[in-house]
């Protein structure tokens, strides 16, 4: 097995390694499919080839431009027109545009994006500031601002994915495994299996783009995570199970094949519950968040295979001595016998309903903070978490020229009806004088630009776009739609509503089919399903009072609790499935209260690792310097870890134990009694072969 993995992955990495480069970061693969600024950007190829942003290269010195600064300016305008100069810059550079105080000047350089998506913004922008740069007299300053230099600085913090991001993520993961194992040894063999999983996932995903999937950074960045995060977790819970079989069987491949007997079921249960959770992505309208579906889902699905096969081998090949200092021996006592989780287990016996009902209580209590969350979209200014130069820039032109210049609407329309419809755009409440312009016709067609007196990454940019729908869309055989960057805000806030709307129902409707075909059952599954809402709400209740009043953030991105719901509900999930087919395993021997004692005592350990593996990985996260991943690693961390410690091990356990049999209904483990051996009576030898059930 190990053979062949190696060399499946030498076959493999070479196009793994191409994943990166067939990444899709144009806008189409970000905004709605449907949506209207979606097909303007596809009218808008009638008119030139290529989609176009543009560079606001901006001049200040706060004391006024002196002649020098003007020279030095023409200069620069000169450089940028020449041909070549600049990869990417195409028709013509436009006029300089000088603020009445005398301290600002900005030219807007308009760049071709193409199949490089913003990598060619962010290339363009970088000779954009070369040139400005210099030879610049001192105490000038220069910005690139506008759309292409806020993508440039974007596209520079997402490169950190590629990188530094995964090299963190793996040594959080060593160090985790490092605490949780407490050996030098052990800790290699799951990290080499998530690395050959990794390599494997890359290659599939890449060869998945070649059929229509589409990989963005952001769903390159969530796979590379989720694959660490959740082939970890399958890889601590066979580990556990298998270090249990050893103290029972001599034979080490014994021992393994009773473990994936055992533990496999949960695992696979697992892995298909995240997979359908992603792929109910592909119904929502936001490009982004429908391709990620198919990707995750597939990153899982290798993750699960190589876990299941290659991780085994590996064990055994390895023998029991991987496992020192503490190398598990037949007969000896298992790791859990007395361990914390045992402990909680006895209060959890003695007193479940005061327990579950204290916890819901508070859990419910922290939850209210949802009610604070500013989830409407975060305008571009407070979308870093450090001021770049591009955000400097937008706002020092500010002060001297409308805010959406650089960003306009556009409106395309039947040639026919082209001067009517730029009489009602200009009319419109929220257009800035003089700011409507007639390009071009193409086709039968005109493109006029509209600059909005708004910054167009604003509510008020919003609300001028549904103006001027509202003002065009009934003109006669006009057929004129309505696009741009403020439209295309607009457009991805509406999709994102709708997306919570459909997919988070489906989402738990998937959820609860799994765990009912694994649990035989519908009356846990439905408390598990429960409980994870109660889980999601609590920790994004929380984060929002972290993000309003400690990180002070201004708002978050329509689109993110979405996100945020489907890595809870799909990754905490797991323990769930952990624990509570554990919990049924125990209770057709035992019965369900001391199943559910038992259970906690043996999967408590393995779900904490497990908890904290995932959650580091996300918070990995943090460390990117755009608010909306800080949010989520945040968000997604915290709601792992009151998964781990307390929603799954002290709620879900002390609502099975007060539920008892019952919560097996209608199967017919719940019409059996509910009794059997409590873990407090008999020998100690009597107690360990229960703990070790």
């Amino acid at each position: 097995m190990l053979i062949g993995w190696i060399i499946v992955i030498a076959g493999l990495m070479p196009l793994g390694q191409k994943l990166s480069g067939a990444q899709s970061n144009e806008m189409s693969s970000w905004l709605p499919g449907s949506a209207e600024s979606t097909k303007v950007v596809e009218l808008q190829k009638h008119f030139r080839p290529d989609a176009i942003s543009n560079a606001n290269e901006v001049y200040y010195r706060a004391s006024g431009l002196t002649e020098e600064d003007r020279q030095a300016i023409a200069d620069d305008l000169r450089a940028f027109a020449v041909p070549g100069a600049i990869k990417g810059v195409t028709g013509d550079i436009g006029a300089p545009q000088w603020g009445a105080d005398g301290t600002t000047m900005q030219v807007e350089i308009p760049i071709a994006i193409k199949d490089g998506g913003w990598k060619d913004l962010a290339d363009a922008v970088k000779q954009i500031k070369k040139i400005a740069e210099k030879d610049r007299p001192s105490g000038l300053h220069t910005y690139s601002a506008g759309p292409a230099g806020i993508a440039a600085d974007q596209s520079e913090a997402f490169q950190s994915i590629d990188g530094s991001l995964l090299f963190i993520t793996v040594g959080v993961v060593i160090v985790i495994l490092l605490l949780t194992y407490r050996s030098p040894t052990l800790w290699f063999v799951p990290l080499l299996s998530a690395i050959f999983a990794l390599f494997a996932a890359w290659a599939v995903v890449y060869l998945s783009t070649k059929a229509g999937v589409t990989v963005n950074g952001q769903s390159f960045a969530v796979l590379n995570i989720m694959i660490f995060g959740a082939g970890t977790d399958y890889a601590l819970l066979l580990i556990a199970r298998y270090r249990e079989e050893l103290r029972h069987y001599e034979d080490r491949h014994e021992a393994m094949a009773h473990a994936l007997h055992r533990a496999g079921p949960a695992i696979v249960a697992s892995a298909a519950t995240v997979a359908l959770s992603m792929l109910v992505l592909l119904v929502a309208e936001m490009n982004s968040t429908q391709g990620m579906g198919p990707v995750c889902a597939l990153g899982i699905a290798v993750g699960l295979l190589v876990m299941i096969t290659l991780l085994p081998a590996l064990l055994v090949i390895c023998g029991r001595w991987v496992f020192w200092p503490k190398v598990p021996h037949v007969g000896s006592e298992q790791a859990h016998a007395n361990g914390v989780w045992t402990r909680v287990g006895r209060v959890i016996d003695k007193r479940s309903r005061p327990v579950w009902i204290v916890t819901a209580v508070v859990l419910g209590a922290l939850a209210l903070g949802i009610t604070g969350l500013k989830a409407d979209g975060v305008e571009l200014a407070d979308s870093f978490t450090k001021k770049p130069d591009s955000v400097k820039g937008m706002e020092i032109a500010a002060r001297s020229f409308p805010r959406g210049e650089g960003d306009p609407l556009v409106v395309i329309t039947k040639a026919d009806s082209a001067d009517t419809v730029a009489a009602k755009v200009q009319g419109t409440q929220g257009i800035a004088p003089r700011g409507v312009v007639k390009l071009g016709t193409e086709n039968g067609r005109t493109e006029i630009w509209a600059t909005l007196s708004d910054g167009p990454d604003t509510s008020a940019a919003r609300d001028t776009v549904d103006r001027v729908r509202d003002a065009v869309h009934p003109i006669p055989d006009a057929e004129a739609k309505v696009g741009g960057g403020p439209a295309m805000a607009l457009d991805a806030a509406k999709a994102s509503w709708h997306d919570d709307k459909v997919v988070i129902p489906l989402i738990l409707l998937a959820v609860l089919f799994v765990l009912c075909l694994l649990l035989r059952a519908i009356m846990a599954p439905v408390i598990l399903i429960l409980t994870v809402v109660l889980s999601f709400a609590t920790a994004l209740g929380i984060s929002s009072l972290v993000f309003n009043r400690v990180f002070d953030f201004a708002g978050m991105d329509t689109g993110m609790p979405l996100l945020i719901f489907v890595f809870l509900v799909a990754l905490g999930i797991d323990y769930n499935i952990f624990l509570m087919h554990r919990v049924r395993e125990e209770a057709q021997h035992r019965g369900t209260r001391q199943g559910a004692v038992v259970g906690l005592a043996a999967t408590g350990g393995v779900i904490t690792s497990a908890g904290l593996v995932l959650a580091a990985t996300f918070a990995v996260f943090t460390t990117m310097p755009l608010v909306s991943f800080v949010e989520m690693g945040f968000a997604v961390a915290l709601g792992v870890l009151l998964d781990t410690f307390i929603v799954r091990s002290v709620l879900v356990t002390a609502l099975t134990h007060d539920i008892g049999q019952k919560i097996w209904w209608p199967s017919r483990l719940a019409k059996q009694p509910d009794v059997g051996v409590r873990p407090a009576e008999g020998s100690g030898r009597d107690r360990d072969e229960v703990l070790a059930r």
